[in-house]
């Protein structure tokens, strides 16, 4: 991780952390690094914070005065800007979006032109035009000046992509829909009711403010009990960007990713589909995941928590599924990334093809229970490579054996160490992750409030 992008993005409140400033020098640099052989076409996207549109016209301000042209998708998905640019001969994209984070909070993805996460070595020359250790660039001018044009037509086609993908209609199928009051609202719904499904749609009305604020994928309960309510036969939550999907099925339980991967998974090696009967997860998955996946003979490789990890071992070794439990699912013969509608769109498809209860499709896997918390830090790594902290995790590591285990990890994007615990019991879970943040707050590492 660099000074300014994390895992995913440059991203903390905005005009605290991430300013107007910040994002004129990254589109300043931007349209002038991939301007220089030729004149760069520069897609934007964002989701629905306020803040959204202050960041859209500062990075096509640095864009255009850098020479750069800048398609504007509007208010859009983050795989959508993903499926532009790879499919429109853009020289990079732009997502304006914190993800799941609240609506204070924004950030900037950068997005290469094969549809991925931008390099590394990319995000790091950024960072040092903004700090001044490159010099100033230089502004176009005259007929070079670059222009703003408005593409939502790129979005439409998106749509069209998504729509293209069903294998078969979804008629008298019940859905329901939770649109995070993100940037989902404007395409979700649009795709299933093309498809013929009866949509039961919620949190789709954004005001600029409510963006994941007690709805969406990180905010499941409401989809569960909505589901429950109008008796559907499935419910599909997005987060802020819709990169992400968490679902539920027709009882109201909760299918979080490592269930999506499985039933998935087992799906395309059944048909043969699974390249090398093999998924790729991260070290967050759940021990019942790959006890399940044991089983039936399924493979899979374990990355470093961020889909851009996993969607690099993806492409490594030619895998075509992976993810993270916590919803960003890719399915690599169709997406670059993580992409929540295309998720849900691939679910149905096992739903109808097996003829089965989302409810059915899981119910092979059991999973152990699991607490994660977050405990806001000074500073990530030294609470991290405390030698008392370091210990405590020792400690727990040891008690537990096989009967399950801790994880102790830096958020990439938020000033947070993450403690996770899977055990056999949800008492053996929080008695060892409060063990930790104990020793984390003695220490003095905690800021408190």
């Amino acid at each position: 991780m660099g000074k300014y992008f994390g895992t995913d993005g440059f991203r903390g409140e905005a005009n605290v952390v991430l300013t107007v400033e910040h994002a004129f020098k990254v589109g300043r640099y931007l349209g002038w690094y991939f301007g220089q052989e030729h004149k760069a076409r520069i897609v934007i996207g964002k989701d629905t914070r306020r803040s959204s549109y202050m960041f859209e016209y500062a990075l096509a301000a640095g864009l255009t005065a850098s020479g750069a042209d800048a398609y504007l998708l509007h208010v859009t998905t983050t795989p959508s800007v993903s499926y532009v640019v790879r499919t429109e001969d853009f020289d990079c994209g732009i997502m304006i979006s914190a993800s799941h984070n609240p609506y204070y909070d924004n950030g900037i993805k950068v997005i290469n032109r094969m549809g991925h996460k931008m390099e590394a070595e990319v995000e790091e020359k950024i960072e040092s035009y903004i700090d001044g250790e490159i010099g100033e660039l230089p502004l176009a001018s005259k007929e070079a000046i670059g222009r703003t044009i408005d593409y939502a037509a790129g979005r439409n086609r998106y749509i069209g992509h998504l729509i293209s993908l069903a294998t078969r209609s979804f008629k008298d199928m019940r859905i329901g829909l939770d649109c995070a009051n993100g940037s989902a609202f404007s395409i979700a719904k649009s795709v299933f009711d093309a498809l013929g499904a009866k949509t039961y749609v919620i949190s789709n009305e954004p005001d600029g403010l409510n963006i994941n604020t007690n709805c969406g994928s990180t905010h499941i309960e409401v989809l569960q009990d909505f589901v429950r309510e109008k008796k559907l036969d499935v419910g599909f939550a997005y987060d802020g960007d819709a990169d992400r999907c968490i679902a539920v099925d027709e009882n109201g339980d909760v299918v979080n990713g490592d269930l999506v991967l499985y039933m998935c998974g087992k799906y395309l090696m059944e048909q043969g589909r699974l390249e090398g009967n093999t998924i790729v997860t991260t070290v967050m998955s759940n021990l019942g995941l790959y006890k399940a996946c044991d089983k039936i003979g399924m493979k899979y490789e374990q990355t470093a928590v961020g889909d851009k990890y996993v969607y690099e071992n993806m492409m490594n070794n030619g895998f075509v599924l992976g993810g993270e439990q916590s919803g960003h699912i890719i399915f690599s013969k169709h997406a670059r990334t993580g992409d929540g509608i295309l998720t849900s769109l691939m679910i149905m498809e096992v739903i109808m093809e097996k003829k089965q209860t989302l409810a059915k499709l899981c119910s092979d896997v059991k999973i152990y229970p699991q607490l994660l918390k977050n405990v806001r830090v000074t500073d990530k790594k030294t609470a991290r490579e405390n030698p008392a902290v370091q210990k405590a995790v020792d400690d727990v590591a040891a008690a537990l054996g096989s009967d399950g285990r801790i994880l102790v990890r830096e958020s990439g994007t938020e000033p947070v160490i993450r403690v996770m615990v899977e055990a056999a019991t949800d008492e053996i879970c929080r008695q060892y992750v409060e063990q930790v943040i104990q020793v984390i707050r003695a220490e003095g590492l905690e800021v408190t409030q």
